[in-house]
């Protein structure tokens, strides 16, 4: 039988059988949604094949279907294209020319000539390639389809980078080219034997064997990118980390570090989620001499470190945690340059270069926080001394807000405990061991504020806020360093008042907005601990060691973060702020303010600008001129003088070449009561679509010097990310010394993280 319409299109006998079955159940008064098979996605029943072309031959004694011209197959939510096809029902068997094959998952293949089973899922192919996820290409001489899950490929290529058809000539940035390579997605790995990887079209190394995991798959065990580099302190360092995926829920990432200078350094990283949470866990360890950057000195030794985490969730509100941290050398991090070590893995946070291991639960709803913690901390700056460092346990903080209107304004309750116990007082030294101060305090607090707002717009907000502490302290100078006992209370009533003013203009929104608080309570009890080497009395103070007085508290009630230092008496904060807002999305804010206070206060640290009746001038602001980069800057500016005794600064820069950002910062005091001065730049720049260059450095102005400086050169493109970083790390007190270095760090899609390009 020939047919040679325009197009003509039938199903095979398979799909002919079942319909003149439903047929015959219909006209035998069977019910049809009994007999009619269900359509699958594609709209064909299962098993059936739907063929469509300009030209069919059907030889129905032979069972041989022949299609030429704009062929087009669908079978299992597969689409077959063809320039001809050959269907010999009989054997089961599929031959096309010129073919295209899309699959269910969205790989497409193609291949010069093809033969396939009946169900287009084993086959061999001549002048294949494929199209698969993520932009990855396979191409090979021929191919032999075992299964739906297993695809052998001969004389073959791999590539996830954009191919020029246009200039066959031009090499893909990388590929892997190997006599044989089988994709198994059923493992979901993709094996190499006698592997070439080439960079740039230049073969750079030969493997007899490799795999690497299916760009498909989601978590796979295999080797990730290593980090290469070369340094005067360790020499030649290659760092190769492998990913054990030990099941759907966790895996193991083991990282060595061999060097040529010193002894290799063992990373790992194990990671598991659970039900309720995920626990995250890096160490690392060597048996080593010590190092910096003239060599090695010292006897052999244990050396290690932790990082820990863990989160969990009890219930819908409930949660419990943890951190661990610790090493074993104050500068380990630093010697075998191991990065993200300075980050918050938990509720609480310590400083830059100091470790911090806790235990935490919270409970939080809508209206209520309660927490409780314990936590230590280990210093790692020069002069740390940890027994100096308090061991805080328990940390108790509660808020509640009641579901009702007193007065019609809101009410909050409040409540703090905490002890902390040091062994020695951070002013001790080697020849007189002056012990720490223990401190145990209970803190019960309730604040209640009401909201106004007149037709005009002025803004008027009344608080009174009440509150009563307990202490019980230990070790206490001023006492022979024996125990004390002491309460103190304070009730603060006041307002806060705002007016802000506005006027259009062409295209812009100007606010002009004056802020005014006024407050008024007794004189503080501040509680004293002793007296200082001129004979000044010292007070207690824990919990705001690290007070800054800038613009987010200057109109605070109690400006200090913690409960030791107490604000009282009559006081005012005023300040104004004004804000233009552009049509476009361009803005600038700028506040100006300070406080006064009717009598000074010693308690106060001098640094901090609130001493005096007047306190130092606040100065801030913000823009956004144009669209990618935006700018800040606040000072403190001295009450007398206006001489500047705190600056800092910065901006932040993407456009579509490149970006940066740089941070100044000034402090003539800083909490260590030393002077700092920082300047902190970097940013990256491309010269071409692909080629650019990249820098970095830490100035310390104090000492004149920098503390590290990046430079590097920087490739990129849809499928690869190259970069080769030189670095200059400069002498600075308590670290190692100078030292030179250079990293290659080479990031290829599908073999590590994933590469986007503009």
């Amino acid at each position: 039988m020939k047919t040679s319409p325009r197009r003509t299109s039938f199903a095979s006998v398979k799909l002919s059988l079942l319909t003149g079955a439903a047929l015959a159940s219909l006209c035998a008064g069977t019910v049809a949604a009994q007999t009619v098979p269900t359509l699958g996605a594609d709209g064909l029943p299962p098993g059936a094949i739907y063929l469509e072309a300009e030209t069919i031959l059907r030889d129905d004694p032979k069972a041989r279907t022949t299609a030429t011209g704009g062929v087009e197959a669908r079978y299992d939510n597969r689409n077959l294209r063809a320039d001809s096809l050959v269907y010999d029902e009989g054997q089961g068997l599929l031959e096309a020319a010129n073919v295209e094959i899309l699959n269910p998952d969205g790989s497409v293949e193609f291949a010069r000539e093809i033969v396939l089973d009946d169900q287009m899922r084993a086959g061999v192919a001549r002048g294949f390639s494929a199209r698969l996820p993520q932009n990855v290409k396979l191409a090979a001489a021929s191919a032999v389809r075992r299964n739906e899950n297993i695809n052998e490929l001969n004389r073959a290529i791999y590539t996830p980078c954009d191919i020029c058809a246009d200039n066959e000539s031009k090499a893909p940035t990388w590929s892997i080219q190997a006599d044989k390579v089988v994709q198994d997605r059923e493992r979901q790995l993709i094996y190499y034997r006698h592997a070439v990887f080439r960079l740039f079209g230049t073969p750079v190394f030969y493997l007899p064997l490799f795999w690497h995991p299916d760009p498909q798959a989601e978590r796979k065990s295999g080797l990730l990118m290593p980090d290469i580099s070369a340094s005067d302190r360790r020499g030649f360092s290659y760092e190769q980390p492998y990913l054990f995926v030990l099941s759907d829920y966790s895996d193991l990432t083991l990282s060595p570090q061999i060097n040529a200078k010193v002894e290799p350094f063992l990373n790992a990283r194990y990671r598991k989620r659970f039900y309720s949470g995920e626990i995250d866990v890096r160490g690392g360890y060597t048996y080593a001499e010590d190092f910096d950057s003239f060599g090695q000195f010292g006897d052999a030794t244990s050396r290690s470190y932790i990082l820990a985490r863990g989160a969990f969730a009890i219930d819908e509100h409930w949660d419990w945690g943890f951190t661990a941290e610790r090493v074993s050398d104050r500068l380990l991090f630093d010697k075998y340059e191991i990065g993200d070590v300075y980050q918050s893995r938990g509720p609480y946070i310590a400083d830059d270069r100091r470790l911090i291991s806790q235990v935490y639960a919270i409970r939080q709803d809508e209206r209520s926080y309660l927490s409780a913690a314990a936590f230590d901390i280990q210093g790692l700056r020069p002069g740390d001394d940890d027994r100096t460092f308090p061991t805080v346990a328990p940390l108790i903080e509660g808020r509640w807000t009641p579901d009702v209107r007193l007065a019609g304004g809101r009410l909050r309750l409040q409540a703090n405990a905490v002890a902390l116990e040091r062994d020695l007082s951070p002013t001790s030294t080697a020849a007189l061991r002056v012990p720490g101060l223990d401190s145990r305090r209970v803190v019960a607090q309730a604040d209640w504020r009401r909201t106004f707002t007149t037709p005009a717009g002025l803004r008027l907000e009344p608080f009174v806020n009440l509150r009563g502490d307990a202490y019980s302290l230990g070790d206490v100078p001023s006492e022979g360093f024996g125990s004390r006992t002491t309460t103190r209370g304070m009730a603060t009533a006041g307002a806060d008042v705002s007016w802000p003013f506005y006027r259009r203009f062409n295209n812009m929104t100007a606010v002009l907005e004056p802020l005014i608080q006024v407050s008024a309570s007794p004189r503080p009890h501040q509680i004293q601990v002793g007296v200082d080497a001129n004979g000044a009395p010292t007070y207690l103070d824990e919990d705001s060691l690290a007070f800054e007085f800038d613009e987010t508290n200057l109109l605070m009630t109690d400006r200090f973060p913690g409960y030791d230092l107490m604000e009282g008496g009559l006081r005012a904060s005023v300040a104004a702020r004004a804000n233009l807002l552009w049509d476009d999305g361009r803005r600038a804010t700028v506040l100006v303010g300070r406080s006064f206070r009717d009598r000074e206060e010693q308690a106060f640290p001098e640094r901090t600008g609130l001493r005096d009746t007047q306190s130092d001038w606040i100065v801030a602001a913000q823009a956004q001129p144009i669209r990618g980069i935006s700018a800040f800057g606040r000072a403190r500016l001295d009450a007398d003088t206006l001489e500047v005794r705190r600056a800092e600064t910065g901006a932040n820069v993407s456009l579509g070449r490149g970006s940066g950002f740089f941070r100044y910062l000034w402090d003539d005091l800083d909490i260590n009561g030393v002077k700092r001065e920082n300047l902190d730049v970097g940013g990256e720049v491309f010269l071409t679509q692909n080629w650019g260059v990249t820098a970095y450095g830490n100035r310390d102005m104090v000492q004149n010097g920098w503390v590290v400086r990046d430079i590097g050169v920087v490739y990129r493109d849809e499928c690869t990310r190259i970069e080769v970083i030189y670095r200059r790390e400069d002498t600075v007190v308590g670290r190692l010394g100078p030292s030179e270095s250079v990293a290659v760090r080479l990031t290829l899609a599908t073999l590590g993280e994933p590469i986007y390009a503009n």
